[in-house]
């Protein structure tokens, strides 16, 4: 199933959704370049969220070495970095595909503030979640998908049976349809088992978000859009 809209209009540009999509593709460009150039890996070890080194260096900075928290700092900081990094092309896709058709009408009923602090807020604390449930992995994690999640519960709390225009592709043909917005709660976790189509190639591997943390981050905007709707 491919959203393509849920044909609400109105004169009020969603300029934080056109920047927020901006800046997952050019960083995604840049990835691009640096995996010609075998320079990825880095660049996602720097940027991804690697929870056995954060509760190391937090264990170390409380136990052992006050030094620590330069690491700990510096890490923490890449929370909110990691979800501007994509591992696939199906994962920028995918995240980017769902906060065009449900991010827009977010944004204008949030306001721009409250949606761009939404989304930040709701991804770094799903990433908080992942360090938390999975403190032995080693490899980076990353993706906006948080921060989507987040961006759905809020659209779902407040139209959970709009009807989404979307497309069901069936090999060459691709049939228009309608399907309730509800559908996609549950199509969001399902398509995610696809995103390793199309992966780049980075060294030692990556991962994405774990669902726990997913789930929370889409808690967290469905919340926050039950306050504002009071």
């Amino acid at each position: 199933m491919i959203p393509i809209s849920d044909n609400f209009y109105s004169w009020k540009k969603p300029i934080i959704t056109y920047w927020l999509i901006g800046i997952n593709i050019a960083i995604f460009c840049w990835e691009l370049k640096l995996d010609t150039s075998g320079q990825l890996g880095n660049f996602v070890n720097n940027w991804g969220i690697i929870p056995e080194q954060t509760n190391t260096a937090i264990t170390n900075a409380i136990f052992y070495n006050s030094a620590a928290w330069i690491v700990v700092f510096w890490r923490l900081f890449a929370l909110p970095l990691s979800l501007f990094v994509h591992s696939s092309f199906s994962q920028i896709l995918g995240n980017l595909l769902f906060l065009w058709v449900f991010g827009k009408t977010v944004e204008r009923n949030l306001g721009q503030q409250r949606y761009l602090l939404l989304y930040l807020v709701a991804g770094v604390f799903s990433g908080m979640i992942q360090i938390f449930m999975y403190p032995k992995l080693s490899i980076p994690v990353i993706g906006a998908n948080g921060a989507i999640a987040s961006i759905l519960g809020a659209y779902m709390m407040k139209f959970p049976k709009v009807k989404i225009d979307s497309i069901l592709p069936l090999i060459i043909i691709f049939i228009p349809i309608e399907i309730p917005a509800f559908f996609y709660l549950f199509w969001w976790f399902i398509q995610q088992l696809f995103y390793g189509i199309g992966s780049l190639n980075i060294p030692g591997g990556v991962t994405n978000l774990g669902y726990w943390g997913q789930f929370a981050a889409l808690v967290t905007g469905a919340a926050l859009m039950r306050m504002v709707k009071r």
